[in-house]
This record gives C-alpha cells, structure tokens and sequence, in this order.
C-alpha cells in the first residue's frame, strides 16, 4: 500500500490529537460566555482552575499511558483513552455545578494524556524514517485543525440563549472520541511493538503493508524488519521497565535530557497562554466580547496552515534542530514587542464609555505579535515537539520515555494555565517578559546540547547518542548461551 497508507494511518490515529487541540480551544471560548459566568462563575481564580485541572489529568494519563502502552499495545491505548473520553466529556455536558465540571475535565485530561503520549509514539514506530517528520508532525496538523473548529464553534455558539451556547461545544467532544473508538480498530498494530512480544511474523507483514507491495519496497521491507529484529531483540534481552533506566548511562540521561527538554521548552514558548486565554490577552489590548472570539478564531486559523507547510516541505529536510533555534528566538522577538505594545497602548479602563479613544495601530500590532507566535511555534516547536521527543528513544525505554517527556509538557502546562490568568490580570504587560527570558535562555540550551536527528532510522538513534549496541553479538552471546543449556541438557539426559 506504499505512501498513501502511511498518511492515512498518521491521519486517522491523530483524531487523538484533533480531540486534543478542539478541547483546548474550546475551554478558551466556553469560560468567556456569558451564559457560562451566570452558570458558574467569573472568577479568574475557577477559571484557571478549570483549564490547570484538565492540564492534571493530562499529566496522569500521560503517566499511565506508558504502562498500558508496554502491555496492550498502542492501538489498545488509544481506544483506552477514547473511553476516558467519552466519559469525561459527558460530565463536562451534563455539568450543573463547578465540581462535576472540573471532575470531567480531569477524567477528560486523563483521556487526553493517554492519546498525547500514545498517537505521536504511534506514528514515529510506524513510519518510514525519509518522512518520520511529516508523519509525526501530522499530530500537531491535528491539534491544530482541532482547535480552529473549536474556536469557530465557539464563536457560532455564543449566539444561543441559553445554556446550550456552553453545553453544546463541550458536547461536540464526543463526536471524533467515538469515531476513533470504532476506527482505530481497522489500523495496523505498530510493528515495533508485535516484536516486543513476540509476533514476529505479524510484525513483518504489518512492515510489508506500510512499504507496499512493488519489488523494490519489498526489499526495502525487508532491509527494515531485518535491522529492527536484530535491535529490537537484543534490546529485549537486557531490558528492564525501571524509570531509572532513562539515567543510568550518560547517553541515555542525554536522551532524556533532550525529550523532556523539548517538550518543556514547547510551554516556555507561551503559546498556550494564547491558546487558553486569548480573550484575555486581546481584552489587554482593548478587544472585548464578540469581537475577541472572533479574532481567536482567525487566530486558530494561522498556526495549522503554517504547520502544514512545514511537516510537508521543511522538516524532513532542515532537520530538527534548526527550527528549534529559530522558534525560540523568535519568541524572544515577539513577546518583546508585545509587552512594548501592552505597556505603551494601554486598554481602556472597565467602565470607560463606548466611545472611550482606542489606539488601533496598537491593537493591530499586538494582534500581529500573537499571530506571529502561532505561525513561529507551527514551524518549530509544535511539531518538532513530537517527533523529537518520541524518535530519540530505544525500543527498550521507548514507551516509558516518552510517557516522561510528555508528562513533562503537561506539568508545565499546568504550571502556565493556573498562573497566566492571575499574571496577566496582576501585573499586565510584564507576565510576558517571562517568556522573553525563558525563551532566551531556551535558545542557547538547544543549541549547545541537542542533536540532529533527521533521516535515521530509531534503530540507528544510538550512533546519535553515542549508546551503540552491538544488536548481532548480543543475539549471538545469547544464542550461544542457550545452545549450551541445551547441550548440557541432552549431556544430562
């Protein structure tokens, strides 16, 4: 089946990250409603809480994930974490007081960090190593897909009277759950993993189905399957499921050092300050109401075009290392001039009259510098992110490795969600200068300690990372180890 098969697979399993990136926008639009103020509250407090308690559950699936990931597999895992979907977006629906509310949306963070550590590890074991990038970097095509429906939903349903403007963009939450429930089922189990546990030929038809079925991909195939036995067995010899695992030699604390950096550096970037609390951002600049959800929603536009140019054209290509440098420079810039913006065009005070002066040049380059943030993070760190953090790892840490990494992201995350809102109501323009030092200081740790990963196969990850392990005099020693119980049990007999 070749090429399209593989796309198809890396579009179909990242429903999980469309379900992820439509829960993060919507929760920005929801808590600005008013429907939802006089059902709940406005505090900003609850409403970081809100957002900062599905970010906690997040951090649990995502913790979690690793071992159902060893155990049942990663199609397992996804359809695992649909159920949790499934359930906590319903809580979130039929929600009539703040505590189901936030209980459902950490059952729905526990959904959400299952998929966000399963679909990217999904993908990196499935494709070929020439379009690893692409095919990973669909996850966040998806995420972002997901949150520009939405925003638009968001939008369209602040119009209802009544509760249902909030209930039903929370409900939509359910739709692509159910869809990825039934239709994982029809993917390919992720051939790295059939290894593993022993579906050795399972495993090689599954290869042969992502290569296609010309002669030259099947001699591709089968180049592939030989040199991911041979790693993948011997791995499994020495292996052990301890987290210490991921720092007991220098090259694999560097390994870690690298995934859960990423990850991390991916929340300093501050794109999640927008994508949660947008309103609140354009209300600093003076944009309030309607008029804010309607410029969320073009932002939410922005970032998935840019991402999809990228994965498609640039990542594969460049590599990994470059568009990281280049982000977190670029946000140096940015929020610059945000703050600048912010602290020289101040919004008018809450009870200013409608006809109250607002200095559009300074509503307009903010908005530009936001917008830059979202097309900036789409050709760096959000889809490098994933793919980095789930391709530097050995099948034998693989699993509990990137369960690490993105328990990483999403600790910080809840860091951010609960912060922001009380930072930029407290101290204004200043919060973002925090992003301006971090990002600063992310520039240099990427460009003195990553490594460049594009174009190797995971097998090869060791020669990267300076872990080699001799795959054939492992299996060899081991051969020759059984063969000789063997023979002293044929002496014994």
């Amino acid at each position: 089946m070749g090429l399209l098969y593989n796309i198809f697979v890396a579009f179909f399993s990242s429903i999980g990250s469309f379900l992820f990136g439509y829960d993060s926008g919507i929760i920005a639009s929801v808590i600005t409603m008013p429907r939802y103020a006089h059902h709940f509250t406005d505090n900003p407090g609850i409403k970081g809480a809100v957002v900062s308690t599905f970010n906690g559950g997040c951090f649990f699936g995502a913790l979690g994930a690793s071992w159902i990931n060893d155990k049942l597999g990663r199609k397992r895992s996804i359809q695992i974490g649909t159920i949790w979907a499934l359930w906590g977006c319903a809580m979130q629906t039929g929600a009539h007081n703040v505590a189901t509310l936030i209980v459902g949306r950490v059952v729905a963070g526990v959904a959400i960090g299952i998929l966000s550590m399963t679909v990217p590890l999904y993908n990196t074991e499935v494709a070929p190593p020439q379009i690893r990038g692409f095919l990973v970097g669909v996850t966040q095509q998806m995420l972002g897909i997901g949150f520009i429906v939405a925003n638009w939903v968001g939008y369209g349903c602040q119009f209802i009277d009544g509760d249902a403007s909030w209930r039903i963009p929370l409900g939509l939450q359910m739709v692509p759950a159910f869809l990825l429930l039934v239709g994982v089922q029809f993917l390919p189990n992720s051939p790295r993993w059939l290894l593993e546990v022993g579906r050795d030929e399972e495993a090689k038809q599954v290869v042969y189905k992502l290569h296609g079925s010309t002669p030259q991909a099947k001699e591709d195939a089968d180049r592939e399957y030989h040199e991911m036995y041979q790693t993948i067995k011997a791995e499994a010899l020495v292996r052990s499921r301890s987290f210490r695992d991921l720092w007991a030699t220098p090259a694999m604390l560097r390994r870690t050092l690298v995934a859960c950096g990423v990850q991390v550096f991916g929340q300093f970037s501050g794109i999640n300050v927008i994508n949660y609390f947008g309103p609140q951002m354009y209300a600093g600049l003076g944009i309030t109401g309607g008029r804010a959800l309607l410029v969320q929603g073009i932002y939410g536009a922005i970032g998935p075009i840019a991402n999809l140019f990228f994965i498609i054209f640039i990542l594969d290509r460049v590599g990994r290392k470059k568009p990281l440098m280049f982000g977190a420079a670029s946000f140096v810039v940015t929020f610059s001039i945000l703050a600048a913006t912010v602290a020289s065009f101040p919004p008018p005070p809450p009870d200013a009259p409608p006809d109250f002066p607002v200095n559009v040049t300074g509503q307009r380059a903010g908005i530009a510098m936001i917008f830059l943030t979202s097309i900036f993070f789409s050709l760096s760190f959000g889809p490098v992110s994933w793919v980095l953090a789930s391709e530097v790892f050995p099948t034998s840490t693989r699993s509990i490795g990137t369960s690490v990494a993105t328990c990483s992201n999403w600790a910080f995350n809840v860091l951010i969600s609960q912060v922001s809102p009380l930072g930029m109501t407290n101290t204004g323009w200043k919060f973002y200068l925090v992003f301006v030092a971090l990002n600063a200081a992310d520039f240099v740790l990427i460009t003195l300690f990553f490594p460049e990963t594009k174009g190797k196969s995971l097998e090869e990850m060791a020669e990267v990372f300076g872990d080699n392990v001799d795959a054939k005099k492992v299996l060899d020693e081991h051969n020759a180890h059984e063969k000789e119980s063997q023979d002293e049990k044929i002496d014994d007999a």
